[in-house]
């Protein structure tokens, strides 16, 4: 008999290590793989697209808001894995009768060590999910070196268009912010509040303004938008996964955001260049 407690408190009890996993949440279907779990996946999201093979190989049994039940009783699951942010309430409630609900809650880069070191407990796989903490500690550690001397800057992440919504305080987007030395300009409002972006709004003490890929697919042309209204900052599109997917993929972050920051820098370089040149 196994006892173990979930991110949200509930506790669950298993005679033996659950096999049949059903996975409602991208970045943790990423984790399980990550861990050398692949076998024993049996259901996942249409969004669940890393590693992309996965979408073929398994049965999809819905999206992160609304899935199909009956599918996933009929997969005869050990345990479905969900997510706080990434599934509702009511979804958890109606899934626990067919099978344990393992609820994660990431919110900052402890948690997503709490949650990797977890499913190495639930799933008998302590030695891979202890070495993926590992790597992923030593290229934090490296990281953090590296962006020590990068001057902190006021940043704006939006996530949505139309209503206009940005990351706030209580996101793992927040704690990347912050891992990125950015200081979230919207911090001071928790979760994904929405904001005035119109006419009348200007936001002139924002630096940099990061438009994601998700979960609105923001584009080049949604760019110059955005100018009348940051009028001092930067606006770069960014990977949404890098800065919103826990799990394992937080090890594959840190390269991106190193590459990202060199990038930036030399970008600033350049227009510093280009505004002294036509200043002459």
């Amino acid at each position: 008999m196994k006892q173990l407690t979930d991110q949200i408190g509930t506790s669950h009890f298993f005679e033996s290590t659950p096999r049949r996993i059903v996975s409602l949440v991208p970045s943790q279907t990423e984790l399980l793989f990550d861990l050398g779990l692949e076998d024993q996946i049996v259901g996942i999201t249409k969004f669940c697209v890393h590693p992309k093979h996965l979408l073929k190989n398994k049965k999809i049994v819905g999206g992160t808001k609304q899935v199909h039940f009956d599918k996933i009783k009929a997969l005869q699951p050990d345990i479905i894995i969900c997510n706080k942010e990434e599934n509702t309430l009511e979804m958890v409630q109606e899934l626990s009768a067919i099978a344990p609900v393992w609820v994660t809650n990431v919110v900052t880069i402890a948690d997503n060590f709490q949650m990797i070191t977890d499913f190495g407990l639930l799933f008998d796989t302590t030695a891979e999910a202890q070495a993926l903490n590992q790597s992923i500690d030593l290229a934090l550690a490296d990281f953090t070196t590296f962006i020590a001397t990068i001057p902190t800057q006021k940043a704006a992440y939006f996530i949505w268009k139309k209503p206009y919504m940005v990351a706030g305080s209580g996101t793992f987007i927040n704690e990347l912010l912050q891992l990125n030395r950015f200081d979230n300009f919207f911090g001071t409002q928790s979760r994904y509040p929405e904001i005035a972006v119109d006419a009348a709004t200007r936001y002139d003490a924002v630096d940099l303004v990061l438009l994601s890929s998700e979960p609105y697919p923001f584009k080049n042309e949604d760019v110059a938008e955005f100018t009348s209204f940051f009028p001092n900052a930067k606006i770069r599109l960014v990977d949404g996964e890098y800065f919103s997917w826990h799990g394992s993929r937080l090890l594959k972050a840190i390269p991106y955001f190193q590459k990202w920051h060199q990038e930036l820098f030399w970008m600033f370089k350049l227009l510093l260049v280009s505004d002294l040149y036509l200043s002459c």
